[in-house]
């Protein structure tokens, strides 16, 4: 397996870790952006749909920055983009 079909994986075992989510998906999107100045650089593009309690109470704002500060050693070298749905429970229930 190479480094680019690992990322999934080691982006969904962080977020796990972190915010023990009920659920916790995680799309390579990079394919759709092949030929884009960051796909040269090495770096993926994905979209995190994350439904957890620990983003009760918190804006949205909050939210993204507690995901970005879980992967922030993955930014910029195997995350290149990154699209975040972080809902609470009764959220993702609507």
């Amino acid at each position: 397996m190479s480094t680019a079909d690992a990322r999934p994986a080691l982006i969904r075992e962080r977020l796990l870790a972190t915010f023990s989510p009920e659920q916790c998906q995680v799309e390579d999107e990079s394919a759709l952006h092949a030929g884009h100045a960051g796909a040269a650089s090495g770096g993926g593009h994905y979209r995190i749909r994350i439904v957890s309690t620990v983003f009760e109470g918190k804006n949205r704002l909050n939210r993204h920055r507690l995901v970005y500060d879980c992967l922030s050693d993955l930014m910029h070298q195997e995350i290149h983009a990154l699209a975040i749905a972080a809902l609470t429970p009764s959220e993702a229930s609507h």
